[in-house]
């Protein structure tokens, strides 16, 4: 992802095309501006989707680390590791 954001004016919203194949290269949000102030930011799905798994990882980071700061039960990476190969398991 670049570190440098990509900055667009809406005018460009005309060609969707260009647009759309932009989003799908940079794989990173591209800001659009109207009368120069920020007002849209536009995204390819996967670039999106990504974003969003990525958040909800995050979420659960923050939710055992508040689980840990207070002391709950844990399981060792083996206790989890089973586990998962449980679900996966049943799921297939």
């Amino acid at each position: 992802m670049s570190t440098v954001p990509t900055i667009r004016p809406i005018t460009e919203l005309k060609n969707t095309t260009n647009i759309s194949k932009l989003c799908h290269e940079i794989k990173a949000p591209v800001f659009i501006t109207k009368n120069g102030y920020s007002d849209l930011v536009i995204m390819s799905i996967d670039t999106y989707e990504r974003n969003m798994a990525l958040l909800e990882i995050y979420s659960k980071l923050d939710e055992a680390e508040e689980q840990f700061k207070l002391d709950l039960p844990t399981k060792s990476h083996k206790e989890m590791t089973s586990s998962l190969q449980g679900r996966i398991s049943a799921e297939l």
